[in-house]
């Protein structure tokens, strides 16, 4: 029997990236895709890969519509605007995927220093359920509420908690980071960043103060038992999309090369999205485009005692709708890499 499902944010990147993958899910049927700014229009005539396999107009974010007829909602909204309607959709018993920053932190107080707003629903923070599957299955399978990692943060933790969980690094931690420039959304109706501003330029931005910092110290500390801080360096590249992570963790003991990758390989050995990459290959961008799957590596540099950790992922797969579809798999008790399990796009 078909879950049915509501994807609200339907004409952003994120919200039609996780429609393309339920159009082909063979366990869900889509029932609303919302979209405030672009209503009555079809979705294929908004992203044209879609023809013949989504015939759904866009419509407005009715909570009561979406309640009476919707198992699951996938929310991919702005920072500061699903908040004010999840809890709605709880109330109405429909179980909820978060894409967005509102429930990722566990802290209110953290809303207004990283995100300049007031979190108006803080109750259901305690109960929102951190999304990366691979750190939070099991609470995941019961969860109403799930919010999902940011892209940067699903790299930089998928990178580092192998380490931090191993004890072996100290807690000032460098994470530079590269993203697509589909990581900072569609724009909405001006359009996002155009191609000849962002053509032949790398730039860095929101340094130091990005609000994905709060969410990889959190999530660091509870996989490493302490307080972590993290200088966070954001770049945006002249891709569609993809990221690329490049963490710096000191050593707080030595640390051989082949201990290092025994790390890694043990713990996404029964992961089916993320991979361990042993020998000479490092992770990069194109191998990841257009799946569900992150690729991972690390290297000691013995003579600086650093770890340097290296994770590559799709930001609207794996950082965004893919990691809404493992998710949604995991809830409904479906295998989790039903709909997923494809190839990267190459070249």
């Amino acid at each position: 029997m078909a879950i049915r499902v509501s994807v609200i944010g339907a004409s952003g990147y994120g919200g039609a990236e996780a429609i393309r993958l339920l159009a082909g899910h063979p366990h869900v049927r889509l029932v609303h895709v919302t979209a405030e700014t672009r209503q009555g229009q079809r979705l294929a005539d908004l992203y044209p890969n879609l023809r013949g396999f989504v015939d759904l107009e866009t419509e407005a974010a009715d909570a009561a519509a979406i309640g009476r007829d919707s198992d699951l909602a996938i929310v991919s909204l702005p920072s500061g605007k699903s908040m004010a309607l999840v809890p709605d959709l709880l109330e109405r018993g429909v179980r909820v995927i978060d894409v967005g920053a509102d429930f990722r932190l566990r802290d209110p107080a953290l809303y207004p220093a990283w995100y300049d707003f007031t979190h108006i629903a803080p109750r259901y923070l305690a109960e929102a359920v951190y999304g990366l599957t691979e750190l939070y299955r099991d609470r995941i399978r019961t969860a109403r509420l799930v919010a999902d990692p940011g892209c940067y943060p699903a790299a930089a933790l998928l990178a580092l908690v192998p380490l931090l969980r191993a004890g072996v690094c100290g807690q000032h931690i460098i994470v530079d980071a590269k993203s697509g420039i589909s990581g900072a959304g569609r724009g909405g109706a001006g359009g996002g960043h155009p191609f000849a501003e962002a053509s032949d330029d790398v730039r860095a931005y929101s340094v130091p103060r990005h609000a994905h910092t709060a969410e990889i110290e959190q999530e660091l500390a509870a996989a490493g038992g302490g307080e972590t801080r993290v200088t966070f360096v954001p770049h945006l590249v002249p891709m569609a999309r993809g990221i690329l992570v490049t963490a710096y963790a000191p050593l707080v003991r030595p640390l051989d090369p082949g201990a290092a990758a025994a790390l890694y390989r043990d713990a996404y050995a029964r992961e089916p999205f993320v991979r361990a990459l042993l020998g000479e290959t490092l992770p990069q961008t194109k191998a990841t485009m257009g799946s569900n799957f992150c690729d991972v590596a690390v290297r000691i540099d013995p003579r600086a005692q650093w770890a340097v950790a290296i994770a590559a992922l799709d930001n609207l797969g794996k950082g965004a709708a893919g990691q809404a579809v493992q998710n949604l798999n995991v809830m409904c008790g479906f295998p989790e890499e039903t709909g997923l399990r494809v190839p990267g796009l190459y070249p």
